[in-house]
């Protein structure tokens, strides 16, 4: 059990990595989903059941993300104070962002071209239409898969701004010990993934252009990130500020893992049977079914969330050396992992193979190649002191303390 005072909780820093690398296995499917083409290359083969299981996966993943992320986020801020603080999501989450976006955009592109002389033979014909830009986004830029670094840092400056009229006007912390008294009663009671789904709900309803197959709207088309998004990971973050507060309610989540996580899997089946009666191709109409849809849906999200915590910190809450390794390789992987995935599916798309095979052999071919770039370009290097905030000798950790301060 990890002691609650010590720099590592290495649970919680597996279970972010997780969903960072879950990422690799959800771009993955997009080649193979059914119907309209939505990814820069269809395959001749398609799957239903490889869109399920990106429905399955994107209903938890970001969620558990931001959640760690404003875990993670205060705990350095307490650590280090604002300056540092400031300084440190600098280097981690700002400078990644500008100094790989345009590279990985640049190999998108080359995907994307590749993809279209597949089809229509080199060099490309004339009058080849690009693709659609999208419509109703302000602003709009291709953040592409490094979105959650530009949200990110919307959230940390709101969280910085939040916290000084907050401690000017709560000088005694007679506000903040009720909310805590609040976060202590929703967690015994468990009725904190009811009320954070209900929240979800209202956020995912209210936006009008909704698509209730998609999940959680990606905010990587725009500068200003669309309003369902910015609200289901904005209250995600703020839900985990707000637990590492209350780190003693850990032990709560832990103990209820397999009813967070059965109620999960019920709800998720559910929201399967009740999206089929809603479009795939527009936005979900306003309705009462649309709001029981939600409904169900958010609390699925969150019961996912607080399960795979509790799992992480009943399963994971001890050093292990290969995966302490992943923890620190996720982020480099997820930054790069979008291009070669996107190569992969290309030169696969025309195989004569079942989905499932060519799924298998895209991840066993992009995985081993991300984690050599990393051991030998990376760990121990200046990307290495950049993304992980320090230089790592090159052998998997053996198990020892350590001192986490992960990308969140």
């Amino acid at each position: 059990m990890t002691d609650m005072t010590t720099d590592r909780l290495h649970g919680l820093d597996a279970l972010r990595s997780f969903a960072l690398l879950l990422g690799v296995g959800l771009h993955a499917t997009m080649s193979f989903w059914p119907g309209a083409q939505f990814w820069i290359v269809a395959d001749t083969v398609r799957s239903e059941g490889m869109f399920i299981t990106f429905y399955v996966i994107h209903i938890f993943r970001m969620a558990t993300f931001f959640l760690l992320a404003g875990f993670f986020g205060r705990m350095i801020y307490h650590r280090y104070g604002a300056k540092r603080f400031i300084a440190s999501r600098s280097k981690r989450i700002v400078l990644p962002l500008l100094i790989f976006w345009l590279p990985v955009m640049v190999l998108i592109v080359v995907c994307a071209v590749w993809a279209q002389a597949k089809i229509h033979g080199w060099p490309l014909p004339e009058g080849l239409e690009p693709p659609a830009p999208p419509q109703n986004v302000p602003l709009p830029f291709p953040l592409t898969h490094l979105w959650f670094l530009y949200v990110l840092i919307w959230l940390y400056a709101g969280m910085l701004l939040l916290r000084a009229p907050v401690a000017m006007i709560d000088r005694g912390g007679a506000l903040r010990a009720v909310a805590d008294k609040a976060a202590g009663i929703m967690t015994v009671t468990n009725l904190a993934p009811i009320l954070l789904g209900l929240l979800t709900a209202a956020a995912l309803y209210a936006y009008p252009y909704w698509f209730a197959w998609g999940g959680v709207p990606t905010p990587d088309n725009s500068l200003l990130p669309n309003t369902a998004a910015l609200s289901v990971y904005g209250l995600a973050f703020f839900t985990g500020w707000l637990m590492q507060r209350r780190m003693d309610l850990l032990s709560a989540w832990r103990r209820r893992w397999p009813l967070n996580l059965v109620v999960a899997v019920g709800l998720t089946v559910l929201c399967w049977q009740l999206v089929q009666a809603l479009p795939a191709m527009a936005p979900a109409p306003q309705t009462a079914y649309t709001f029981g849809y939600a409904c169900a849906f958010g609390i699925a999200m969150w019961c996912w969330v607080f399960g795979l915590v509790g799992l992480a910190m009943a399963l994971l809450d001890r050093e292990i050396g290969p995966v302490r390794y992943l923890a620190d390789a996720s982020y480099w992987i997820y930054i790069i992992h979008l291009p070669l995935v996107m190569a992969l599916q290309v030169a696969l798309s025309d195989w004569v193979f079942p989905p499932a095979a060519k799924f298998a052999i895209i991840l066993a071919v992009a995985i081993p190649l991300m984690l050599a770039s990393y051991h030998w370009m990376v760990r121990n290097t200046f990307i290495g002191a950049l993304l992980n905030g320090r230089r790592y000798p090159r052998k998997v950790p053996a198990a020892v303390p350590g001192r986490a301060e992960a990308v969140t």
